[in-house]
């Protein structure tokens, strides 16, 4: 009986963390998608992608590299640099 429950609740976490995971992708999509439609980048790849970039002067560079740093870094291993003052 104990096996039992704890392969429901391991099955129940795992449905959890797939949930999350398909979220955080859809999160991801949706932000590409808008990245594209903002730049109106026709071919939806990082070839696409590659050649607006090149295209872009340094000023529009910066701005699109800071979207994808806001969107794509770590929150979980963030260290407080307040601390080490």
């Amino acid at each position: 009986m104990k096996n039992s429950a704890l392969k429901g609740a391991l099955g129940a976490l795992a449905v959890v963390g797939v949930a999350l995971a398909a979220k955080k992708i859809a999160q991801r999509k949706r932000f590409m998608k808008g990245i594209f439609n903002e730049y109106g980048i026709k071919e939806r790849s990082p070839f696409g992608l590659a050649d607006k970039i090149r295209e872009m002067n340094d000023e529009q560079y910066q701005e699109l590299k800071g979207k994808f740093k806001k969107e794509f870094s770590s929150r979980c291993c963030k260290t407080n640099d307040t601390a080490e003052a």
